[in-house]
């Protein structure tokens, strides 16, 4: 496709991944046209994708009832079910994967969000996966909690490629930044090869911005309202900035020279949720290199019909760090804001984990009342 503003998005030097994942769009070509004609080089996942695939998707019945048949219970099925689908992925991202040497071509699989305040459990289910899928280019997620960034330090000091997710806030960022240049030093003093590791960190920005701006709207001032849709922006700018001080700074010098990849700021959360919003808000102001964007399917057609790719990453900063400190002139504090905002984001994930769960235990539950007698 000729004057396509994706593949202009991959010419500087952003990734550009599908926040979304299922059987339709694996079986259906879905996928490999994104790949093909729009340069996605890469998929996110999560519990709330997988069970609007999975109820909504035809392709799963056969599967499941050929799992049930082995006397699965509700959980292994379902991990079954999404396994069978990570890999199927990796396997169409395989190319870029071996093209980019391992910078990009990964698909994220998340560890049950019941374990987000679980270190060990993390960690273990984690290895688990990893092993389960068995695919180079797989992300493990893990979630950004006190209990996540934990698991994820050790899990990068054991050698795991990790996509760090429910970011919501610079200090949170920090922290997975910090998490990972000890996880990674760990690795490489105990004999680790630099280019085994991945990692990127996942800033969600359209939910920031849906709660700021009900606390600027309550506040019912002008002053208030100019700043309304900004948030998110401001904290992927300040998050950019603290990843340029970090990884091109004194702190990674000696794991850049020893080849070790910088965690990547990845902005998750960009489909804008405010039809008063441009549709393509948070892909336009946060193209850059050493930066991922990963779309759902509707933010990636529309910045495929009319965005407007130009190098906007490393501009605004001052800015960004002004719109903050007016928020909290205000009262909003964007550090607290983050911690409501991350818990929100594990207990929907949980929801819609235990809705899958259900959902596959209830049609278990009537097929067997369904049976005849013997």
């Amino acid at each position: 496709m000729n004057n396509n503003p994706l593949l202009e998005l991959k010419a500087l030097g952003q990734h550009i991944w599908l926040d979304n994942l299922s059987r339709t769009l694996l079986r259906e070509g879905g996928l490999q046209r994104l790949i093909n004609e729009d340069g996605v080089d890469g998929v996110t996942s999560n519990p709330a994708i997988f069970e609007k695939a999975i109820s909504g998707s035809p392709y799963y019945r056969v599967d499941l009832e050929h799992l049930r048949g082995e006397g699965l219970d509700a959980e292994a099925c379902y991990e079954s079910l999404v396994i069978a689908d990570i890999r199927a992925a990796c396997a169409m991202l395989k190319p870029a994967f071996a093209a980019s040497r391992g910078a990009s071509g990964y698909v994220s699989l998340e560890v049950s969000p019941v374990l987000a305040d679980d270190t060990d459990g993390t960690v273990a289910a984690a290895h688990r996966l990893q092993q389960t899928v068995g695919r180079d280019n797989l992300l493990i997620k893990v979630p950004a909690t006190p209990a996540g960034i934990q698991a994820f330090e050790q899990l990068t000091a054991a050698g795991l490629s990790v996509n760090v997710t429910l970011i919501f806030s610079l200090a949170q960022y920090e922290a997975v930044a910090q998490a990972y240049l000890r996880g990674a030093l760990r690795w490489l003093e105990s004999g680790g090869k630099a280019r085994h590791l991945r990692s990127v960190g996942s800033v969600f920005l359209s939910r920031v911005d849906t709660l700021v701006d009900k606390r600027l709207e309550a506040l019912g001032t002008q002053h208030a309202a100019r700043l309304s849709g900004r948030a998110g922006i401001a904290l992927a700018k300040c998050c950019h900035g603290r990843y340029q001080e970090i990884f091109h700074g004194p702190e990674f010098a000696l794991h850049r020279l020893a080849g070790l990849r910088p965690q990547t700021p990845l902005w998750a959360s960009t489909g804008s949720k405010n039809l008063a919003y441009s549709d393509v808000l948070y892909v336009e102001a946060l193209i850059g290199r050493e930066s991922i964007n990963t779309l759902p399917e509707a933010t990636l057609a529309a910045f495929r019909r009319h965005g407007q790719a130009a190098n906007r990453l490393n501009e605004g900063l001052d800015e960004a760090k002004i719109h903050i400190q007016a928020l909290n002139e205000l009262g909003i504090d964007l550090d607290a804001v983050g911690e409501i905002l991350q818990i929100e984001g594990v207990r929907l994930f949980a929801e819609a984990y235990q809705k899958i769960i259900v959902g596959l235990q209830t049609q278990d539950d009537t097929k067997t009342a369904s049976a005849p007698s013997i």
